[in-house]
């Protein structure tokens, strides 16, 4: 009965959950279709005519009319804007002065090496080529140390006053290069040609702008140049050509058909049906490529909740961007979805969705490869150049990877238009240096709110919670120090095997730094934190010594909760252990029995579970295995330690504690493989040489059981 009843809810639970991925894939279509539709068929751009196509008819106007024009007035500001020169600000004496005691420093710097008595010529001349400021050629420093006194003395009080009238005059940034040529006609033509040669020399080196450009003063000159300029009027009588049949259409022709309503509206329903079907293939495609490459994706009901309203808010924002066919989609931040994706769900993912968009851009963007590729290459790109997301920098990269591929894909299709000007290649190459940027901004800052909101724990988080300020961790290493190391031993393990399996290396660390947690409750009670001949446990019987080791599995949990840490890192707690039992106490139980194990309850001695259900939780399992029962053997070579670790993950594999992973043989295999090799590094065993003809090599049976040395007392030297 009980078996069937498990059997419904299953199939129930099974049937709610397609259900549900049901309500997520209609409610992405509906979405997008709705998303698309609003920012882009009711923005005018599907019309008749649109701004760069070619009228196939002469448009007259059909009245006298006259109207302000917007697109005149903005271009009449513009020019208006454009006259208005930079402004800077006065000479800033602050910068002369600054400039003159750099040089007196310079200058004395080098009377000093010129003093210097017990320096030899060479020495000498070293010393003034070391200078930084300013910096000597070999000829002007001999020349300086050739000079006679009088002389060097006569340089020196020259180049001061050269500098110092020089930096009286207005020095703009573009004009330093004058100012400089112009120090040579304010030496003293008393002095001989070498020595104006040196004055010159060290004065150009500290001529400087002393007027800066004022940002400020400029924006609200140019501000108010625009703000002066009249409204544009533009006046059409009857029967005089809008657009003329073969002339490409203009943003201001454009208005005017408007002004005059003659802009005819597409078929919207035709329009409409052809978009539903094309989301609904893209959708598909989505939807079979998430069953096959990322099924986990659709197991995390709030990922994919997530995923697809990111897909809606991305279409959203792209039909808007797309309406004018202007550089405006050039900036729009195109890797920003599939970046997100890329990190929440696979880089697959992030893929797959930049040609969604792509096939989204090209559809509603102007005619050509252009703007669809632009969208997929640069997206794509970006997907996979951030990968995870394990370190803040890689946002950075991401942005860079996503920019100089817009950038490619600006130069390839449009610099060899001819019909193209300077000034649309510009914006346009702008645009394609910017989305990178754009892009990677908003992923990280998306991603912190779906970290925070959404409880769906990102990398930024799992770095977060890696810091050693961490007051959970804190606590462990106050009151558990022992434990701390072991954690921090267990992690590196982890981290290294989970990396050489392609398993998530940052969750196996994380999950690791806190699988011992509870054991900050009772930390005399485990023997890393006990000193060495005070075993608590041997003043206890069995079934209680067993209650206080696994009692931490809970305590951890309690205290996972208080500090609120994700569900996917506080699943590490208890499944670090399984459904394993305390061996040596149980052991110890049976014995007190007369060996009748009828006489003792196994579950008295066995964790609560679960075992674990991920790669990531059962490498923990295996290196917590490891590190314990190595750093109990102590294994004298790379074959011992190779055969303490092939025996911890046999014993977890006899005792089943794997078979909810998904890992294969050939992962156990490499992480028992990255295991010694991690090990090996950090115990560097001694290399055995052959032994005695009388010494014997213990058997298997002669090994110490793992828990039995965790748990009991400390190994005898």
């Amino acid at each position: 009965m009980d078996e069937r009843r498990h059997t419904l809810r299953r199939r129930i639970s099974r049937t709610w959950e397609a259900a549900q991925l049901w309500i997520i894939f209609a409610f992405g279509l509906v979405g997008t279709v709705l998303a698309l539709s609003i920012s882009s068929l009711e923005t005018g751009s599907a019309v008749a005519l649109q701004a760069g196509d070619v009228a196939t008819q002469d448009v007259l106007a059909p009245h006298e009319l006259s109207y302000e024009s917007d697109v005149l007035t903005d271009q009449a500001k513009a020019v208006a804007e454009k006259a208005v020169a930079d402004i800077f600000d006065p000479p800033n004496s602050a910068i002369a002065r600054l400039q003159l005691e750099r040089l007196t420093a310079g200058l004395d710097f080098i009377g000093a090496v010129r003093a210097d008595g017990f320096a030899s010529s060479d020495e000498r001349l070293q010393d003034l080529l070391s200078m930084k400021d300013p910096q000597l050629d070999p000829q002007g420093a001999l020349a300086i140390l050739d000079l006679s006194d009088s002389r060097w003395e006569a340089v020196r009080l020259d180049s001061l006053s050269v500098l110092e009238q020089v930096m009286r005059a207005e020095i703009r940034e573009d004009r330093v290069g004058d100012a400089t040529r112009g120090v040579r006609t304010l030496i003293s033509f008393r002095m001989a040609e070498e020595q104006a040669q040196l004055v010159e020399e060290l004065v150009s080196a500290f001529v400087v702008a002393n007027a800066l450009f004022n940002e400020e003063e400029t924006t609200l000159a140019r501000r108010q140049a625009r703000d002066a300029v009249a409204p544009v009027t533009r006046s059409f009588a009857p029967g005089q050509t809008i657009v003329a049949r073969g002339d490409p259409v203009a943003s201001v022709d454009l208005e005017a058909l408007e002004a005059f309503d003659l802009l005819e509206p597409a078929n919207r329903l035709q329009d409409l049906a052809s978009l539903t079907l094309l989301v609904t293939v893209l959708g598909s495609a989505v939807a079979l490529f998430a069953y096959r490459v990322n099924p986990e994706m659709l197991k995390n009901m709030r990922v994919s909740w997530v995923a697809v309203a990111l897909f809606v808010i991305a279409s959203l924002g792209l039909g808007y961007a797309l309406s004018g066919q202007s550089v405006l989609p050039y900036f729009f931040p195109v890797a920003t979805l599939p970046m997100l994706l890329a990190i929440l769900v696979g880089p697959g993912m992030g893929v797959m969705s930049a040609l969604v968009l792509g096939a989204l851009a090209g559809y509603f963007g102007p005619p050509g490869l252009e703007i669809a590729l632009y969208f997929m290459l640069s997206g794509a790109l970006g997907a996979l150049a951030i990968g995870r997301a394990e370190r803040l920098g890689v946002f950075a990269w991401a942005g860079l990877v996503a920019s100089l591929a817009a950038v490619a894909v600006v130069v390839i299709f449009r610099f060899p238009d001819p019909a193209a000007d300077t000034w649309e290649k510009a914006r346009v190459l702008g645009g394609a240096l910017t989305t990178g940027i754009l892009s990677a901004g908003l992923a990280f800052g998306v991603l912190l709110l779906i970290g925070s909101t959404l409880r769906i724990t990102t990398n930024i988080q799992l770095i977060e919670l890696s810091r050693p300020d961490h007051p959970l961790l804190q606590l462990l290493l106050r009151a558990a120090p022992g434990t701390y190391q072991h954690s921090l031993q267990v992690a590196n393990l982890a981290e290294q095997a989970a990396r050489a399996i392609d398993a998530n290396a940052l969750l196996t660390r994380v999950g690791c730094l806190f699988h011992d947690v509870g054991k900050t409750e009772r930390p005399q009670f485990f023997i890393e934190n006990q000193l060495s001949g005070q075993n608590i446990h041997e003043q206890m019987d069995p079934a209680t010594s067993a209650s206080m080791i696994i009692a931490h599995v809970t305590d951890g949990q309690e205290l996972a909760r208080k500090h609120r840490l994700p569900r996917i890192v506080a699943d590490f707690i208890p499944e670090h252990h399984g459904t394993m039992r305390t061996n040596y106490q149980y052991q110890l139980a049976l014995k007190g029995a007369g060996d009748d194990p009828d006489s003792v309850d196994p579950r008295d001695f066995t964790y609560p579970g679960p075992r674990p259900r991920s790669k990531e939780t059962a490498i923990l399992m295996l290196a917590d295995g490891v590190e314990a029962k190595v750093r109990a053997d102590m294994p004298e070579d790379e074959a011992s330690l190779d055969e303490a670790v092939a025996w911890v993950i046999e014993d977890r594999l006899s005792k089943k504690q794997l078979a909810r992973t998904d890992l294969t043989l050939k992962n156990l295999d490499i992480i028992r493989r990255s295991f010694v090799k991690t090990l090996r590094s950090i115990y560097h065993p001694r290399i055995r040489y052959p032994a005695a003809a009388e010494e014997t090599v213990p058997d298997e049976s002669q090994l110490q059981d793992k828990e039995s040395v965790a748990t009991a007392k400390p190994k005898e030297a």
